[in-house]
């Protein structure tokens, strides 16, 4: 009893600082979500029914949009994969200061609003937009391409928006990979492809399979491309649930779509972790070294068999290139270097241009969105900043995201303490609990949140909007601080004790100072990421007090004009313009630190 109650004071710190983060996903995650699946199980009239799931599978018109959606996460993850591995492997090789210059291209699409990027698109692929006028202009077509309301106009859009993730996944993976293995096999004569396939490709695996998985995840419940990009039949499950619960306004047929929609997601998922198991999204096969220890089960054996399969195929391309290769002389690895330069070059403008083609747009003097622009104007920046609509929904919108930042790290900051600093019993559940939100299709929670706000007259409120971007901004607080934590030395805490100084003092001038930056990086990542959301501002925000990623989409939906372009580019500032500047900052100070420690 002693030894148990002693047990219970030593961990109770680790339980009060974990605890609130719990209390709050189980009652604005778990709850809603539940609620929303238990809807789905009755009628109108409160009566348990299957009606609605039956309605679901016995119309091909809903079979085909659930389809869709899986056949357009699919290729998603697939060009996904294909675009963002080059670039992964880039930044993984390069040294520290080309990579830090790299990185900021390749995030600034994830620190800009998805709603604004599938705007930029419209404007490039329109039939007056950039692609068509430029292959006029050349003399390449007549007549422009159709490209918007097509699967096509779908397709780039969400692989767009997902490449980012994609890449930082894979790079998660690449950056812990030993290089002397590189060395060791060009000691044993292996050249710059073979060492590639041989060595660094199989162990580079686990990211890309981690990035498929978490891009499909992803794009099956993404709808802002099919909705300003697609046409009726590239129509996506999300768009049918916010359909049936804005238009039709029938429930219990949305919660069964978004019970479906959580299935599928859930199937894939536990399908990846039978097969391969989830702990390989870390680089950790120990899921495929029990199946081949005990053969028992059928899925554990297919993914041994696959993970055997793969490595058999990256032996035979070695082996082939040790054929094509054997009589070139090795410079012509090195020769190989701008190649992979110039490819990853034409990806990153592919991830980041589409964002400044708004820009110049936002000048233009004709009424439309249009390329090239005309003219040149401010009158769609007036029209911004003087609406009462656009001025309220920004106000609002930094307002939430300030509030939002605050109660995640208030929440995230204690949880993340003891996850990357304490090792305690339940510690991998209780992180992978925190990171559901990242994994869940935001439209699920945005529709569990719709329910549960209906009943405690949460809807169309501020404290309700703050409460639900706090579900999304949770994860990146915590994984934020836990980054910043894990390389704090507490021997520094010990050594200031020991020379008098109290906990008050010792974080005042010790621990704050150098944790600061990875505490504002966190408090940045969660307003960006409020300022970003739309999900669940759809269904919770008043529509006539809207959010200005809101505001934008109900723009979008019904008026192309350059006033959109101007919305965008201030969005791009306002979230962009802190992350430059913090990023400048730490450059500026890690240049201070070097020379004084040369001096």
């Amino acid at each position: 009893m002693i030894a148990a109650g002693k047990a219970a004071l030593r961990n109770a710190p680790v339980v009060l600082a974990i605890l609130p983060a719990v209390a709050f996903l189980t009652v604005f995650l778990l709850v809603p979500v539940a609620q929303m699946l238990g809807l789905s199980l009755f009628a109108a009239d409160g009566s348990p029914t299957l009606s609605n799931f039956a309605r679901l599978f016995e119309s091909t018109v809903y079979m085909r949009v659930l389809w869709n959606s899986v056949l357009t996460a699919t290729m998603t993850a697939l060009f996904c994969v294909v675009i963002a591995y080059p670039v992964a492997y880039l930044l993984s090789t390069a040294r520290p200061g080309t990579r830090a210059a790299l990185l900021i291209w390749v995030l600034l699409p994830l620190w800009t609003s998805f709603l604004v990027r599938a705007v930029a698109w419209i404007l490039i692929l329109g039939d007056q937009g950039v692609l068509n006028s430029g292959l006029k202009a050349i003399g390449l077509i007549d007549e422009p391409f159709r490209m918007i309301n097509t699967f096509f106009g779908v397709l780039v859009g969400t692989v767009h928006a997902m490449v980012p993730i994609a890449v930082m996944m894979m790079l998660s993976v690449m950056a812990t990979i030993d290089r002397d293995l590189g060395h060791a096999s060009a000691t044993l004569g292996a050249r710059g492809a073979q060492s590639f396939w041989r060595v660094f490709f199989p162990l580079s695996l686990p990211g890309v399979v981690a990035a498929a998985l978490i891009v499909f995840v992803n794009a099956l419940g993404f709808f802002v491309a099919s909705q300003l990009l697609g046409g009726v039949r590239d129509m996506m499950i999300s768009q049918l649930i916010i359909q049936q619960i804005e238009e039709v306004f029938d429930l219990s047929f949305a919660g069964a779509l978004g019970a479906v929609l959580l299935f599928t997601t859930l199937l894939i998922i536990a399908l990846f972790d039978r097969v391969l198991g989830l702990t390989s999204l870390t680089g950790d096969h120990s899921r495929l070294e029990k199946n081949r220890a005990r053969g028992k089960s059928a899925l554990g054996r297919v993914g041994t068999g696959l993970t055997d399969l793969a490595g058999d195929v990256c032996a035979a391309i070695g082996e082939a290139a040790d054929r094509l290769f054997r009589r070139r002389p090795r410079g012509a690895d090195k020769a190989r270097r701008p190649i992979l330069a110039l490819t990853v070059g034409c990806v990153i403008v592919f991830i980041a241009a589409p964002a400044f083609i708004l820009i110049p747009a936002s000048f233009s003097e004709t009424p439309f969105l249009s390329w090239p622009p005309r003219g040149f104007t401010l009158e769609w920046y007036q029209g911004f900043f003087t609406s009462p609509a656009w001025s309220a929904a920004l106000f609002r919108s930094i307002v939430v995201g300030f509030l939002t930042a605050m109660c995640a790290m208030a929440i995230g900051v204690p949880a993340a303490y003891v996850l990357g600093r304490r090792s305690f019993p339940g510690k991998p559940l209780l992180l992978t609990f925190i990171l559901i939100p990242v994994v869940l299709p935001s439209i699920i929670i945005g529709v569990g949140l719709f329910y549960l706000y209906s009943r405690i007259g949460l809807l169309q409120t501020t404290a309700g909007l703050v409460l639900g971007h706090t579900v999304f901004a949770l994860p990146y607080v915590v994984i934020t601080a836990m980054a910043a934590l894990r390389t704090y030395d507490d021997r520094l805490d010990q050594a200031a004790s020991t020379l008098g100084a109290s906990r008050l003092t010792t974080f005042r001038l010790i621990s704050f100072p150098l944790m600061r930056m990875g505490m504002a990086s966190a408090f940045l990542f969660a307003f960006v990421q409020s300022f970003d959301e739309l999900s669940v501002a759809l269904f919770v925000a008043s529509p006539t007090m809207p959010t200005l990623p809101r505001q934008l989409w109900a723009e979008a939906l019904y008026r192309l004009s350059p006033t959109l372009a101007a919305a965008s580019t201030v969005m791009i500032l306002i979230v962009a313009l802190p992350i430059v500047a913090s990023q400048l900052s730490g450059r500026l100070r890690t240049a201070r630190e070097r020379r004084r420690n040369d001096r």
